[in-house]
């Protein structure tokens, strides 16, 4: 489906399912239906699974707007808990279309929990208290993520297979245009993982790319697999940097296993040591301080002992401590305070969902989950931009659950513009 097809469905007030490989534009159309809406004075929650998804469409994260936070089960107290927060009912109320982008990293749980709260709030039978629903990503990206602690985890199985998803009636707009990648070399590479058909040719391509050469004036992301190799680059990075170095330490309130949960799940660390220039990222949401979990920025002075942040859109912002809080029936059981940031030299493949780079220095030598290697090659807008060092099997894999779900979309994309523009004509002609 075209995009200019996909916007009339929109419009037409379907909830709908965005689909679509990297660079289809899944995210200008989202931006052009957001900006549309508004005009029309429609008022439409923009949100995302994750923090830096958020940012790319200037919204806020599911979890917040839901205001789920990091539930992973609803317990009839847990929901009488949210229900108690009068700021969202208005919110809600009002709202008339909800946007969720990056549903691949959502789990079925969560779209679940999100639904019979909103559902709670406005005490509606209908998905969502009645909302237009737009879900949008692609499954061959990144799934929700796991955890071993079990009141952070994120569930399993993919949204798809959800009460949720399954009540909404989803029309599928699955995008096949191309925008971010015109390069043909790394097109063909794309779309051979995506069908689990990587061979010589693929992997000579990559091969190419080993140790290669980005053309000077390039601003490089390191992207890497895990954690310890993003903080080790970033530890190395603080260390070139002249000038005072300053340390900011977690401060936790609470019985010990409660407070070490919240930390232990945590993207800012424990120990926090900036320089002036260095460069980092917010953890957390603060809209009205100027910052969401994913904005990015660099240290540019010390204020009163506490950094200035110059985000990346130029807005500079004194950072100040902020709090993580586990609840039980309204009280505070535990609680955590440090600076939303963390250093941001490098990050993680997870990390880099939704991003468009122009240049990545990416290693895949531990690559743990199929989609990984997707994600990653899919930032970045040609093979020219691209210094690999370091590839395994896994990185080349695509989810075969995901294969065949995905041939399901396509074919229910064609059928859903077909009747899409049958119904249409059939109104035109007064049937």
């Amino acid at each position: 489906m075209k995009q200019k097809e996909a916007f009339e469905i929109l419009k037409a007030g379907y909830n709908v399912f965005l689909t679509g490989c990297a660079g289809s534009g899944k995210t200008h159309l989202l931006s052009d239906y957001i900006s549309f809406l508004k005009k029309k004075g429609v008022s439409v929650g923009i949100t995302a699974s994750t923090g830096i998804a958020a940012t790319h469409i200037g919204g806020v994260t599911i979890h917040s707007f839901s205001g789920m936070g990091v539930l992973n089960q609803l317990t009839s107290s847990d929901l009488n808990r949210v229900l108690k927060k009068s700021y969202l009912i208005k919110k809600l109320e009002k709202t008339r279309v909800l946007i969720i982008d990056e549903i691949s990293m959502l789990s079925l749980d969560q779209l679940d929990i999100a639904d019979k709260i909103i559902r709670s709030f406005l005490k509606s039978e209908e998905p969502f208290g009645g909302m237009q629903v737009i879900l949008c990503g692609d499954f061959f990206q990144l799934p929700p993520i796991k955890s071993d602690h079990n009141l952070y985890s994120q569930g399993t199985g993919f949204a798809y297979k959800g009460r949720a998803w399954r009540e909404l009636d989803l029309r599928v707009c699955y995008l096949t245009e191309q925008h971010r990648h015109k390069e043909k070399d790394l097109l063909f590479v794309l779309e051979s993982i995506r069908k689990n058909e990587v061979n010589e040719d693929v992997i000579n391509l990559l091969k190419g790319r080993y140790m290669a050469k980005i053309k000077e004036g390039e601003e490089i992301t390191k992207l890497y697999t895990h954690n310890v190799n993003v903080d080790n680059i970033n530890a190395r990075e603080l260390e070139k940097l002249s000038g005072k170095q300053k340390v900011f330490n977690m401060k936790k309130s609470g019985p010990e296993r409660l407070a070490s949960t919240l930390e232990k799940n945590l993207l800012t660390p424990k120990r926090l040591e900036l320089k002036k220039d260095a460069v980092v990222m917010f953890v957390k949401n603060n809209p009205e301080k100027g910052y969401v979990n994913g904005t990015l920025g660099r240290v540019v002075r010390f204020q009163e002992e506490m950094p200035v942040v110059r985000t990346q859109k130029g807005r500079y912002v004194k950072v100040e401590q902020e709090k993580w809080n586990i609840e039980e029936e309204g009280e505070v059981k535990a609680e955590v305070r440090q600076l939303p940031l963390r250093l941001a030299w490098a990050v993680t493949v997870h990390k880099s969902q939704g991003t468009t780079l122009d240049a990545a220095e990416i290693d895949l030598s531990r690559a743990f989950e199929p989609g990984m290697g997707y994600v990653a090659l899919s930032r970045i807008r040609s093979l020219e931009g691209l210094r690999l060092i370091g590839l395994n099997k896994t990185a080349l894999q695509a989810n075969e659950e995901v294969i065949k779900i995905d041939r399901a979309f396509k074919k229910a994309s064609e059928e859903d513009g077909k009747e899409f523009w049958r119904t249409l004509k059939e109104k035109r002609r007064g049937v």
